[in-house]
């Protein structure tokens, strides 16, 4: 695109054709060459995904004995990506064959059970059993069940901690509680008796799998992927990219990320240089936005900071981003009631079809299923068909897509409704009640601004931000200007 023009008439292309669009700009970071792991970052719209894309298909093509994979971290994910790669390579199937997409648990499974034998896996529901009736064999402890769920998740399982020595000396990044050495060792007791638990069950967690194939694959000369493309790089956890850096860390172009961290909802920070995954010097961050227009990006920037650094002092300067077209300003309403943001929400979607935007290019969201019926109501009001996405993530022409925030991730629409924007709705009050310690909240307030920026940048033209109750501070952050 060399003017205004005809960028204009790139913009009334099939909503199809602009979800793989790779802006010229950006083709220098799909073909260069790396002598190590790299990473693109960039705010939202800016191309990361599409960039990851090509990647992928670039390396396909370029080394036509090679097995490519592109991965993410939710099979929710995956599946987008997927749909977007049958676009771009429909006519080629052949490469298709060499190029894999699957969500790195999918792969670790598959790969740990072709190397050491089958495996059963330990679910959300045994490991909170485990750790409630451990708990309660351990006087003289007052965390909460809560607190033992994510200290299990984030420390004690992600880092595969042994013994008690390793567990009285690891980091605790992104872990705000501070733990004297004698709670650490009641905590112990606690988490050690799980992992007996989970062994004489003889079953496993994907921290175990991911670190045992790690090991494996670090005495080996052989891989089972030439090279890896991760898409959402900044939600990918401790014991994968421990997996991914035995696979690729020490080959040229073996590992390529794209991610935004201020669109980290899942996981805590860490750091990749410790893992083996050093970046420095081959981290670039985008600054075209072709999919936002200029007012949606502008208005959704007020609620994160002008950038934002990772454990290992790389950081992201959104400062520079630009968006190449202009639209409407986004709309934020504060109704009074869900039935008077019903109805304000059926009129904007029904003036948007008289406008000519299809069904399929719109999408509703909202925190979680529990207000899933909110934004029924207001699409059935509006007198169109809906689909409520389930894990596949596929549109369904002339259907509006329906979904939580959380699924929203990876998906891109002409036109956005971000509903019941309340108080005690966003951030979560359930998360806010579950927290062990007052210094825990800001993580909990952080990741929670991260989710509705992700849903307000789903949009590329119109967005209406909405809520039926008190409204969420979040929204006054959303319209400072």
């Amino acid at each position: 695109m060399a003017n205004v023009d005809e960028l204009a008439q790139a913009l009334d292309y099939p909503w199809d054709k602009w979800t793989v669009f790779l802006h010229p700009a950006q083709r220098q970071w799909v073909e260069r060459s790396y002598n190590g792991p790299a990473r693109i970052s960039g705010s939202a719209g800016t191309g990361k995904t599409i960039v990851a894309l090509h990647r992928a298909v670039f390396l396909a093509r370029n080394h036509p004995e090679s097995r490519v994979l592109l991965t993410t971290f939710s099979p929710t994910l995956a599946n987008a990506l997927r749909n977007k790669l049958k676009r771009l390579i429909c006519h080629e199937p052949r490469l298709a064959e060499r190029l894999e997409v699957h969500a790195l648990d999918a792969i670790g499974q598959r790969l740990y059970e072709s190397n050491f034998g089958k495996c059963q896996m330990a679910t959300s529901e045994l490991i909170r059993e485990l750790l409630n009736t451990a708990s309660k064999q351990v006087q003289g402890h007052k965390f909460s069940q809560q607190f033992l769920v994510s200290e299990w998740e984030q420390v004690v399982d992600a880092w595969q901690l042994a013994s008690w020595e390793a567990y009285r000396d690891v980091k605790r990044l992104g872990r705000k509680t501070r733990l004297p050495e004698a709670q650490r060792q009641l905590l112990w007791s606690i988490f050690a008796q799980v992992k007996s638990d989970l062994v004489e069950r003889s079953v496993l967690t994907y921290a175990a799998i991911f670190t045992r194939l790690a090991e494996h694959f670090a005495q080996q000369s052989r891989y089972p992927f030439d090279f890896a493309v991760v898409d959402e790089a900044q939600d990918i956890g401790i014991a994968q990219l421990r997996f991914l850096a035995a696979i690729g860390a020490d080959r040229p172009n073996a590992l390529f990320f794209a991610g935004d961290l201020g669109q980290r909802i899942f996981q805590t920070a860490f750091s990749w240089k410790s893992l083996g995954v050093d970046i420095r010097g081959r981290s670039r961050c985008l600054h075209i936005n072709y999919r936002t227009s200029h007012q949606i990006r502008a208005q959704a920037d007020q609620l994160l900071g002008p950038d934002i650094s990772d454990v290992d002092g790389n950081v992201e300067d959104r400062n520079g981003t630009i968006s190449v077209f202009n639209g409407p300003a986004p709309s934020i309403l504060m109704l009074d009631s869900p039935n008077q943001e019903i109805r304000a929400v059926a009129d904007w979607l029904s003036q948007l079809s008289t406008d000519g935007i299809k069904p399929h290019e719109m999408g509703v969201f909202v925190r979680s299923e529990a207000e899933l019926e909110r934004a029924i109501s207001a699409v059935t009001v509006a007198s169109l068909a809906y689909f409520v996405l389930d894990e596949q993530v596929e549109t369904t022409t002339g259907f509006v897509s329906l979904c939580t925030m959380h699924m929203a991730k990876g998906l891109e629409f002409r036109a956005v409704v971000v509903m019941a924007c309340d108080d005690e709705i966003i951030p979560s009050q359930s998360r806010i009640e579950s927290v062990a310690d007052n210094a825990d909240l800001e993580e909990v307030y952080e990741t929670e601004r991260h989710l509705l920026y992700v849903a307000c940048t789903r949009a590329r033209d119109h967005l209406l931000v909405t809520s039926g109750d008190v409204p969420s501070e979040f929204i006054d952050d959303l319209k400072q200007r």
